[in-house]
């Protein structure tokens, strides 16, 4: 008999009200669905951009068990600490090695009796800083990675469609997952690729719906009718979260399933 797991992606948390969905909504989730592992990207987790040891925090404390970034991970100062010390929280593994923190980490689910890998990689197409190459950081990770556990979902932050496409093509049957963040607008792509790899373009965010991805509607407005610019805010009222739930063979690491998970409506 196939052992599985199930595995929940959440999107780009953006600032209090993402943090309050996930906090309200998360237990429940575990439950209906009978989760055992999750991860989210909380790079915009802290005031819409960037992240902090209070904000991480509160998202662990949630029943996070793994938290993933991008392109706005040093926005914050104190990110460096955080990612120094805490190896739940992770930065893209293609930043130069000098960086604090790390970018991939094996961690224990099932009452520690098994291990799944969650490897955070950025995008160079569109992408400022424009990192080493993702496709050849993936190699080396995984040369890492393969002797600890079959199980591996990689957080693939990235701006182009294209590329990242490409890149699910380039790890297909080599990892479990490849889920797509940064746009924060979820696609309808979701599937297994040819050799067992779940894919989806982008999760989408968990964040204020009357937004522009996530931010207040006039500043946004006034800085592209104007070309002036402006201090983005994190929009408030009904929010939305959107995840993917991939189920995978543990003993293989190949994927079952993956199904694009959506709530929406009023939170704390």
């Amino acid at each position: 008999m196939t052992e599985t797991v199930r595995v929940l992606f959440i999107g780009d948390v953006i600032g209090r009200p993402g943090r309050n969905a996930v906090r309200e909504w998360l237990p429940t989730l575990r439950k209906e669905l009978s989760v055992d592992f999750v991860i989210a990207n909380g790079e915009n987790a802290a005031g819409g951009i960037g992240i902090t040891e209070g904000t991480a925090k509160e998202l662990l404390d949630s029943g996070v068990d793994c938290l993933t970034t991008g392109n706005h991970v040093w926005k914050q100062k104190e990110a460096m600490q955080l990612l120094s010390r805490e190896n739940r929280v992770l930065r893209p593994a293609n930043f130069p090695p000098e960086v604090p923190g790390c970018g991939w980490c094996v961690l224990p689910f099932k009452n520690k009796t098994a291990h799944i890998a969650v490897v955070n990689i950025m995008g160079q197409v569109f992408m400022k800083p424009v990192l080493d190459c993702p496709f050849k950081t993936l190699d080396k990770v995984l040369e890492q990675i393969h002797p600890k556990t079959p199980l591996i979902v990689v957080d693939f932050h990235a701006e182009a469609t294209s590329e990242k496409q490409a890149f699910a093509y380039y790890a297909d049957g080599r990892v479990t997952a490849v889920i797509g963040t940064h746009t924060h607008v979820m696609t309808a792509d979701e599937r297994l690729m040819p050799k067992g790899t779940a894919f989806i373009s982008d999760v989408g965010m968990t964040g204020a719906v009357d937004s522009v991805i996530g931010m207040r509607v006039n500043e946004v407005l006034y800085h592209f009718v104007t070309k002036m610019p402006a201090k983005f805010e994190v929009a408030t009222g009904k929010v939305k979260l959107c995840a993917v739930l991939i189920e995978a063979d543990i003993q293989t690491g190949r994927a079952l399933s993956i199904q694009r998970v959506e709530r929406e409506g009023e939170v704390g």
